[in-house]
């Protein structure tokens, strides 16, 4: 137990190194779920603060200092939905590859490199982050047509 809360802090870093490095292009929307985590997460790390603090003042308002802990956990709550975003990203991000998209990340490697970008060595053991480093490398070098018949 005290190793899995060793590794909280580390995927919340993770989870916002993924965040900057997935592309967030339409294509990949209906593809990977990280698109709509990624949109939720940033809403929810601009509007759940706030929502925390008027949700404790409000129940200590109207309830009194009786119910301070019920209200610091409702608090608690709504402060922690952005960081359970960050933290299924950062998991996400350090997860390997199934084979089918480990096969696919290979394609777009080898069409990549058949177009002339420049690519690091390929990852015989790809993560979730080297693929949306690829993604992020194919949809910024390349052509719109070319990235149109990736997907």
């Amino acid at each position: 137990m005290s190793n899995m809360l060793h590794l909280i802090p580390t995927y919340i870093k993770d989870g916002r190194e993924y965040m900057k490095i997935w592309p967030m292009e339409k294509q990949l929307f209906g593809l990977f779920p990280e698109c709509r985590i990624i949109t939720a997460t940033k809403f929810g790390m601009q509007v759940m603060p706030p929502i925390a603090i008027m949700m404790v003042a409000l129940q200590l308002h109207y309830l009194g200092s009786a119910f301070l802990a019920q209200a610091l956990t409702m608090g608690i709550f709504f402060f922690s939905l952005p960081l359970q975003g960050l933290y299924w990203l950062g998991s996400r991000s350090n997860q390997p590859l199934p084979p089918g998209m480990h096969a696919w990340y290979k394609d777009i490697y080898l069409k990549m490199q058949q177009q002339g970008c420049a690519l690091e060595s390929l990852t015989p053991k790809p993560r979730f982050k080297e693929l949306a480093k690829l993604l992020r490398t194919a949809f910024k070098e390349l052509d719109r047509a070319f990235t149109r018949d990736m997907f």
